[in-house]
């Protein structure tokens, strides 16, 4: 748990900048044997983009690694992850997904689950508020609620 804690401290501090930047506050951590493989943060607004989601965003910084690293990896991110998320981790073979909460949006741990995948849900406060805020603030770009 205070590993799964210092991971999801980087993956806040990546939603944070994305809030900083006119985004969305959702940021991912990619990590394999306790190292930072990438990070990123969700961009749809900063990029006019209908799909740099964070999760993608940070596997798209991680470029593309060996299956066998994928496979000892995990994503860490903010806020529970979308159905084409869900879809990038199965397809890239991440064994464990650490979420930081989940009461904002909810859609695909059940599916992640039926594929193998660890699901962790932390339930932070430091990943509810800032995207409750945001939602209440922005219902503009939030439009999966």
């Amino acid at each position: 748990m205070e590993r799964d804690m210092e991971w999801m401290n980087k993956a806040v501090d990546q939603a944070i900048t994305g809030l900083h930047e006119g985004g969305m506050p959702i940021g991912a951590v990619l990590v394999a044997e306790g190292k930072e493989l990438a990070a990123g943060r969700n961009r749809l607004a900063q990029w006019d983009s209908p799909l740099r989601h964070a999760e993608i965003d940070c596997l798209e910084n991680a470029g593309s690694l060996p299956a066998a690293t994928y496979a000892k990896s995990t994503l860490y991110t903010t806020l529970s992850p979308c159905q084409m998320c869900a879809g990038a981790v199965v397809l890239c073979g991440i064994p464990r997904v650490v979420i930081g909460e989940n009461r904002n949006w909810r859609s695909s741990e059940d599916f992640l689950r039926s594929e193998g995948v660890e699901v962790v849900v932390l339930d932070l406060e430091d990943c509810h508020g800032p995207m409750s805020d945001f939602i209440a603030v922005r219902p503009d770009l939030w439009t999966w609620g």
